[in-house]
């Protein structure tokens, strides 16, 4: 995990080199102290999926080149077989699997998320992006926290919202929750 932490901080400098952006700017791209933000590129903190989002979509550059150094090829169609997507775990307690990332110039990110249980010290609440939503529970429970509002989901529950809100998820009980989360570009 630290590993794919460093290698992700890497790829964020490497676009700061290339696109010739000061780390201020990424920093206030996502919202973050610079601080924080540098912390990041040094492999130090983690980066959530959300603040990836933004950078890709502003900077016009693949989410996937950012989360995993590949660059999608697929134009046409592209399958994912059971348990091969690309995976990231980017912290202990959230494993992002995705099923999308070989195809070039889509609108949506795809993913089966699993999500480990954890202290509530540890839980951030304030996640938001560009677009859209949809959650459903494939295993576990979890409670979504979505701007002040504290929603239960259990197996096959579902859930659609606006992802501009402050959201985000925890495993309930002593069990992981893995979810289906698509996200679509607003």
């Amino acid at each position: 995990m630290d590993k794919q932490l460093q290698q992700i901080g890497q790829r964020l400098r490497g676009l700061r080199d290339v696109l010739d952006i000061e780390a201020q700017e990424m920093a206030d791209t996502c919202g973050i102290s610079l601080e924080k933000y540098e912390s990041i590129e040094r492999g130090e903190t983690d980066i959530t999926i959300s603040n990836l989002m933004k950078i890709a979509n502003k900077y016009g550059v693949s989410a996937d080149v950012l989360m995993f150094d590949e660059e999608p090829h697929m134009h046409f169609y592209t399958v994912v077989r059971k348990g091969q997507g690309m995976s990231v775990e980017r912290t202990k307690a959230y494993k992002y699997q995705s099923l999308a990332s070989g195809f070039a110039g889509r609108k949506a990110e795809v993913f089966i998320v699993t999500v480990e249980p954890k202290p509530e010290a540890h839980t951030v609440y304030k996640n938001t992006h560009a677009g859209q939503e949809f959650n459903m529970v494939l295993e576990g429970s979890m409670e979504l926290y979505l701007a002040g509002k504290t929603i239960r989901l259990d197996e096959g529950d579902s859930i659609y919202f606006d992802a501009t809100k402050p959201h985000g998820m925890k495993a309930l009980g002593d069990k992981p929750v893995r979810f289906f989360a698509f996200t679509v570009a607003g």
